[in-house]
């Protein structure tokens, strides 16, 4: 099975003419993903064309989900018109919407999930690298892959991995691969204060996933959303969990790289995250390195 996203989704690219939309929406492509529509206000009608596909063009994304039935949305757009991009997709009722823009301004952020709360959409972002669902073809091409995230290190299985970190997300799932070690689906939610998913979220998803045995989650410095989702897995999770806290060194007050990757008020350190985590049970890798190694010896 998987999670968000299956082989057959269809995929809109919101900012698709862009040279950051369009080299992902070519690499999206090739991976196997269907991408069937973009969007750029001003140039509907045009044609995308890579690798012999030829991806209509549209205005909007009401339009382009009505002529070709698409759900998932990735977003490549500038950061001043992005959150605009992500309720355009929000009206229009996505079952999905994952932006990857960075820098979207906090309170345009606060205001997006103002406006979707109550709706079935969901969004994944911002300033991430996306989702990745592997396929069965060779090196799991066939699958499906919305952002930024490189597709020849997946291959399907049966681990899912959630992180706020897209090296990090990408350090993982390289290291199950080598050692032989498939993924359901790879979600990357993001770095910034205000997201539209949490681990929680994935958790509870990965944990309802019948085809997924264990769950790698990766987390960082900044904010409570580990805690939250240890406490979570203590009381229900079934399932194994490893993961790692990145910024054990990091100095408080000092924001380090993602919006919300800063400690503050004392709170959100990585010490307290870690200690979260081995309360709930969680494998804690001491490095990166040992991501992998440290969720399949607890399997």
């Amino acid at each position: 099975m998987a999670i968000l996203v299956k082989p057959n989704t269809k995929v809109l690219v919101q900012g698709i003419t862009g040279s950051f939309g369009a080299r992902h929406a070519q690499l999206s492509i090739d991976y196997g993903t269907q991408v069937v529509a973009g969007v750029t206000p001003g140039k509907g009608g045009q044609v995308f064309e890579h690798a012999g596909k030829k991806v209509p063009v549209f205005d909007t994304v009401a339009e382009a989900m009505k002529q070709t039935g698409v759900t998932a949305s990735a977003v490549f757009v500038p950061p001043a018109f992005a959150a605009d991009a992500i309720l355009e997709g929000v009206d229009a009722g996505l079952d999905l919407i994952v932006a990857i823009t960075e820098g979207i301004p906090v309170n345009d952020m606060v205001k997006v999930k103002r406006v979707m709360e109550g709706r079935h959409t969901r969004l994944i972002g911002p300033n991430c690298p996306g989702v990745v669902t592997p396929g069965e073809g060779k090196d799991s091409h066939g699958g499906c892959r919305i952002g930024i995230a490189p597709g020849y290190i997946h291959k399907q299985g049966n681990i899912g991995v959630v992180s706020r970190s897209g090296t990090l997300t990408y350090e993982a799932v390289w290291q199950l691969t080598t050692r032989g070690v498939g993924q359901s689906t790879c979600v990357g939610i993001g770095g910034d204060p205000v997201n539209g998913t949490s681990h929680l979220d994935v958790i509870k998803m990965f944990n309802d996933d019948p085809e997924t045995t264990g769950i790698m989650m990766i987390g960082e410095i900044g904010g409570s959303a580990e805690e939250e989702a240890a406490e979570w897995i203590k009381a229900n999770c079934k399932k194994p969990v490893a993961g790692f806290i990145a910024g054990t060194t990091a100095p408080p007050g000092r924001r380090m790289g993602h919006a919300g990757a800063i400690v503050s008020g004392g709170k959100g350190t990585a010490a307290a995250k870690i200690a979260a985590f081995k309360a709930a049970g969680i494998g804690v890798a001491a490095t990166p390195s040992e991501m992998a190694d440290t969720l399949l010896k607890m399997m």
